[in-house]
């Protein structure tokens, strides 16, 4: 029973929203779609851009309406500090 929770639990971080303004280059890798390149680009715009909804990570290079909408639900934001 113990390690069954654990792994419920485990289970549920790995599918865990990555959010945009906060996520590690890694960390915005794991979602499909997002390679080394385009995660780097994420990070590098949010450094003078603070992202102000899910659908402005169109401006990056690569990342249109579709393949927006694939990951959309794997994305989540808060708000930059």
């Amino acid at each position: 029973m113990k390690y069954l929770l654990l792994g419920s639990l485990l289970g549920l971080s790995l599918f865990a929203a990555v959010d945009i303004n906060h996520a590690s280059i890694k960390e915005l890798q794991s979602v499909k779609g997002i390679g080394e390149k385009k995660a780097q680009q994420i990070v590098a715009y949010r450094e003078t851009h603070c992202f102000q909804s899910i659908d402005e990570i169109t401006k990056i290079k690569g990342i249109g309406e579709k393949s927006l909408e694939k990951m959309r639900s794997d994305l989540t934001l808060t708000p930059c500090k």
